[in-house]
């Protein structure tokens, strides 16, 4: 055979793209180029219709509770050949070849910046606290599904004829089918806003181990083949190269990350020089990776996780679904796998049988990781167009179906139901008092402090406090909740969350055993930040929760708002098992943080009645017993005959009880005021409260809620954030002068069998 016949049927067997390396900017079409024609306005095309597309899918699947990885996909099958790719001039004008190359490379570098800040926000560490449960979960969701599918597999091929096709590419389903990609559960986890629930972070802790597990089978594999395939000295030139990376990134580029985390102080921006390092390090990397063959996606990945997720008809139609029914049936045996492999060790743990089903359709959950292995092996060959559309058919079906069916059946909100009474009003006379402290920052602090102070805590009723200071997640992708442990050595740097703990631990101390600290850090969104504080008021039979309220006074002059406080704020009072409440703290200079002895606390109570002005008393009434409280109660009435607040009779009555109570066992203490206002409208109730505060009160306390009457109507003017009630909003809004800090205190709300708040009274003091 001639070397020229050999040379054209080589060149015959390679399709070639012709191309200008000059064509990258048009001049424009008044000059008569055609802009399609030129690299850069054909990518920037092609980048408009997949954004527009995939978010128009997107909005329109939102409704139906579909993840946005389910609209990238189907906006993928638009522009592809299934639909808009089926009309020739518009795949030859929009995605041509020569331009395909262009965008291809772009995914590929993208998902290689992608799996990077994966890896980056990856915690290897979580994988050595990882408890039992996570550990079995990992390892049993990963082998259980291989396992019955390689054995279903082995049926298939002993006892069927497969073509050699469809057999090459069956361990390559297999394997994909029982992986369980970090990356994908981080981002579907933060879509259903269930990161930093129970289920959420045994989820994370679980993927990690499969991934390890996945990984693990993959490098075994890979090791096989190159031994067989290639020479000894290949095989182990492949593998020093490999191990000589993981040496040089762990011991090299570790090293210098923490050195960049050493010189940056806390609460300032890293240096763009040391980012630049950073971008620089990690295009080197990928450079490496394939140079050894290692690929840049996993080179990238690992320098990441180094830094602190009948013929002609019949038989046509037999062979195509012949295909179709192995794949789906091993897809189905590997689905079903990791339902017995994931749910096993929760209901093992006695975990709610609903919510280990939930835990096991998410992590059965498919993704971006998954779609770029599929194209990866189509590229490579190693699967063909056939199976590579039944994959993704079955990506979009498994993940389509699975957001849906856990938002459904997963609420992290109804386990913070209590099914006890958690109020201040049906604590016992000689009961610890329970409170959950959230501290966003320092300057959180003093005012928090102050109230616990004058709480009245004593040996007989102690104050038990858990303060949790709550961070944003940022930088990486699991949620992180753990209790504070001190260092053995003080440190010269404290962190914040560090300073904040030791200002209350120095308060317990110097409580000689009446207030009890314990410390708690939350890291997670602030979307879901709220279930970290519920779980934790629930774990700790909390009886108050204490949360600062979102607009915040720098020096009592300028007022900066954090709507994501806000949105926490409405979340906890919403869902807490316990009473809330929001302390406003205006940042007066002139306010008084501290009690010393001989001076007094002045504190003053609004009351109109409802179960949040009962609430506020009471936890007024405890306060008056500290020998230096002083208490005035405001009790509005109106001169007309329509009431000052709506509720029913037994709601009046019992307002009447708990306030001939407290006149009755405060009769003839020196330091508790009782007075009466009587006001005929809204802007009677303003200026009687103006009056009120002119006076010099060291804290306001009011009640939430208040039931709908003309009066409150009028009052509705001033309710801007509808997060405490009308009252609160008067008191926290710009335009009001009220130096002294203010507590709005809601009642509890959630409680099992409970159906109005107003009915919660008659219950029997029990132990909480």
């Amino acid at each position: 055979m001639s070397s020229a016949y050999i040379h054209e049927k080589v060149r015959l067997s390679f399709s070639y793209v012709c191309r200008n390396v000059f064509e990258i900017n048009s001049r424009g079409i008044w000059l008569g180029d055609n802009p399609l024609d030129y690299s850069l306005p054909s990518l920037m095309l092609q980048l408009s219709l997949i954004s527009i597309i995939t978010r128009f899918v997107y909005v329109a699947l939102k409704p139906f509770g579909q993840p946005s990885i389910v609209s990238q996909i189907l906006g993928g099958v638009i522009l592809g050949p299934s639909i808009f790719g089926q009309n020739t001039a518009f795949s030859i004008k929009v995605f041509p070849t020569k331009a395909r190359y262009i965008l291809d490379t772009l995914s590929v570098f993208g998902f290689t910046l992608f799996i990077f800040l994966i890896g980056v926000k990856m915690d290897p560490s979580m994988v050595l606290r990882s408890g039992k449960k996570a550990l079995a979960i990992g390892i049993l969701g990963f082998f259980i599904p291989y396992g019955l599918a390689t054995f279903v597999s082995f049926l298939l091929e002993h006892f069927l004829s497969l073509d050699d096709e469809l057999s090459s590419v069956l361990p390559t389903i297999i394997t994909m089918q029982s992986m369980t990609a970090f990356p994908v559960i981080a981002c579907f986890l933060d879509e259903l806003k269930i990161l930093n629930s129970e289920i959420g972070r045994l989820a994370s802790s679980s993927s990690i181990i499969c991934d390890i597990c996945h990984w693990t089978i993959i490098s075994v594999k890979y090791t096989l083949r190159l031994a067989m395939a290639k020479s000894l000295k290949l095989s182990l030139g492949s593998l020093m190269s490999a191990a000589v990376y993981v040496v040089v990134i762990v011991f090299g580029l570790r090293p210098a990350a923490l050195w960049v985390i050493r010189r940056t102080p806390e609460g300032r921006p890293v240096k763009e020089i040391y980012i630049f390092g950073v971008l620089v390090a990690v295009m080197c990397c990928g450079l490496i990776g394939e140079v050894f063959g290692l690929g840049s996606i996993l080179a990238t990945l690992a320098f990441g996780l180094v830094i602190p997720d009948g013929p002609p008809l019949g038989a046509a139609l037999v062979e195509k679904l012949d295909c179709f029914v192995f794949i789906q049936l091993l897809v189905l045996v590997a689905f079903i796998g990791k339902i017995m492999g994931t749910m096993l060790p929760p209901l093992f743990c006695r975990m709610p049988l609903r919510d280990a089903f939930s835990f096991a359709l998410i992590m059965n959950s498919k993704g971006i990781v998954e779609l770029a292995l599929l194209n990866d092996w189509k590229q490579s060959r190693v699967m063909n167009e056939e199976c590579y559309a039944i994959m993704i058919i079955s990506v979009v079906v498994v993940t389509g179906i699975i957001s849906p069916l856990v938002k459904v059946l997963y609420d992290p909100s109804k386990r913070y139901v209590a099914y006890k009474r958690r109020t201040i009003l049906h604590l016992r006379h000689n009961e610890e008092l329970r409170v959950l402290a959230c501290v966003h920052s320092q300057e959180n602090v003093r005012p928090v402090m102050t109230i616990l102070q004058v709480s009245s805590p004593t040996r007989e009723s102690p104050v038990n406090l858990v303060v949790l200071h709550l961070v944003r997640l940022m930088g990486r992708a699991s949620s992180l909740f753990i209790a504070h442990r001190e260092r053995d050595k003080p440190s010269l740097n404290p962190t914040v969350s560090e300073r904040i703990f030791n200002a209350f631990k120095k308060l317990g101390q110097h409580s000689q055993d009446r207030l009890m600290v314990h410390c708690y850090k939350s890291i997670s969104p602030y979307a879901t930040m709220h279930n970290d504080v519920c779980s934790l008021a629930l774990e700790k039979r909390t009886i108050l929760i204490i949360v600062p309220f979102h607009k915040q006074w720098i020096y009592g002059e300028r007022v900066e708002t954090t709507y994501a406080f806000r949105h926490l704020n409405k979340n906890v009072l919403d869902k807490a098992p316990c009473s809330v409440g929001v302390l406003i703290d205006r940042g007066n200079k002139k306010a008084r943080y501290v009690i010393a002895d001989p001076s007094s606390y002045r504190v003053v109570v609004l009351f109109f009645g409802g179960a949040d002005d009962r609430e506020a008393l009471a936890f007024a009434r405890r306060m008056s017993h500290h020998p230096n409280v002083i208490l005035t109660l405001i009790r509005f009435t109106t001169s007309t005959s329509s009431p000052i607040v709506g509720g029913t009779e037994r709601s009046k009555m019992l307002d009447a009880d708990i306030l001939s109570d407290f006149k009755l066992n405060t009769l003839r203490s020196e330091r508790v005021w009782y007075q009466e206002e009587v006001v005929a409208n809204g802007m009677g109730v303003v200026a009687v409260t103006r009056s009120v505060l002119e006076k010099e009160y060291d804290l306001v306390m009011v009640g939430r809620r208040h039931g709908e009457s003309s009066i409150m109507l009028q009052l509705a003017k001033w309710n801007e954030c509808g997060e405490l009630g009308a009252i609160g909003e008067i008191l926290a809004s710009s335009d009001f002068v009220c130096g002294a800090p203010t507590l709005v205190v809601q009642q509890q709300t959630k409680l099992w069998g409970l159906h109005d708040p107003e009915e919660s009274t008659h219950l029997r003091r029990i132990n909480l």
